[in-house]
């Protein structure tokens, strides 16, 4: 997603390559032949499910393949981008269902492509990466025992990146990183998207109150490297095929590791909260059952849990003014940009009239019950 302060020139930088041009970067840096190219939705890069013909005389390995172009302000930082390839590579290896990252002819896991319009050249940074089976999450209707699993995986990946060591792991302490849960006073420049209305008074609130009771606190939170955007669309789902015939579900893929930075464990799960609240029937029921699976793995401090309910609110203030921002510089991404937005405002707005002790009080009492073994 996002970040930076030069916000406009990244929102304006979205990667336009045609299909003809994408199936030419995938034979000429992968050296694959390409059968068929699909578009798929996305933020600001450029994003291909990508058809492999096989070549005479091979009948194993993949067929399908997801081409990334990463939009031109975050080519600007090609480590990071390395860096985030081979911590999808190292996750897989731990077991976790992340793509294969493919290798380019000259055996990089990413190449710069630079392209001369007559004005200017931009140049895009590309990787190849395996296609991942399964369905978002948004898509089907989540029950507690899955809610309880994804809050369990999102402790599980924040615990084995510690393990993770790399060179340039300091480019993961992203400065003025808009989607870093630590950066929601940077919505202050975007606000003008919002208008005047009750939405943008709650809003000006959580960022208020954030200020006073998360900046203040943040020494005492355990920092962790967090994915940072665990929603509803980046983690795919398949059915167990249950042989008693209910459509329970597991995770098949997790996606989009472009937000990965230094944050907290409690932002993990804050940030997790929120985005399987937005398509629940129950969305204030949603907390206790992710919290619960993350606390089998890592149980958070009293300071961590008293902070919790506020960072859900500054996730959702920051997905839905991004959304209105972003919207008016691109309204042709629109249905995709406002995806949150459909529901996101309703519950903030929720949230917010029911106050944090009686959300906590749901929350805090669903995620006791899978201690004593009787899940609500």
């Amino acid at each position: 997603m996002s970040s930076g302060d030069d916000q406009q020139s990244q929102a304006l930088a979205k990667p336009t390559f045609s299909e003809v041009q994408a199936s030419a970067l995938v034979e000429s840096i992968f050296g694959l032949k390409v059968s068929k190219i699909q578009p798929l939705p996305s933020y600001d890069d450029q994003n291909f499910h990508v058809y492999i013909s096989r070549t005479e005389g091979t009948t194993s390995g993949p067929t399908e393949y997801i081409l990334k172009i990463s939009n031109t302000e975050a080519s600007k930082t090609p480590d990071l981008i390395e860096l985030q390839s081979h911590i999808i590579t190292f996750l897989r290896a731990a077991g976790f269902p992340t793509a294969a990252v493919c290798r380019t002819k000259g055996d990089n896991i990413t190449s710069l492509v630079s392209i001369d319009n007559g004005s200017e050249i931009k140049s895009y940074v590309v990787r190849l990466m395996t296609y991942l089976p399964g369905r978002p999450i948004a898509e089907i209707s989540v029950s507690p025992q899955l809610l309880y699993e994804i809050g369990r995986l999102a402790a599980k990946l924040d615990k084995t990146l510690e393990k993770f060591h790399h060179p340039k792991l300091s480019c993961l302490h992203r400065e003025n990183f808009i989607w870093n849960l630590k950066s929601v006073p940077l919505l202050e420049k975007y606000m003008y998207a919002l208008g005047q209305n009750r939405s943008r008074e709650i809003v000006e609130q959580v960022i208020q109150l954030f200020k006073d009771e998360v900046m203040t606190k943040l020494s005492h939170f355990r920092e962790c490297v967090n994915h940072g955007d665990l929603n509803d669309h980046n983690i795919l789902i398949e059915s167990n095929n249950s042989p008693f015939g209910d459509a329970e579900y597991q995770v098949s893929g997790i996606l989009d590791f472009g937000d990965i930075s230094y944050g907290y464990y409690v932002f993990e799960v804050a940030i997790t909260i929120m985005y399987m609240m937005i398509e629940s029937k129950n969305p204030m029921q949603v907390g206790g059952h992710v919290l619960a699976g993350f606390e089998s793995i890592i149980p958070l401090t009293a300071e961590e849990r008293g902070a919790l309910f506020l960072l859900v609110c500054s996730r959702f203030c920051q997905s839905l003014v991004m959304a209105a921002y972003s919207c008016k510089l691109h309204p042709e991404n629109k249905e995709y940009l406002m995806i949150t937005a459909k529901t996101g405002w309703k519950h903030l707005q929720q949230m917010f009239d029911l106050g944090q002790k009686a959300v906590e009080e749901i929350w805090f009492e669903t995620a006791k019950s899978y201690k004593s073994g009787i899940s609500m």
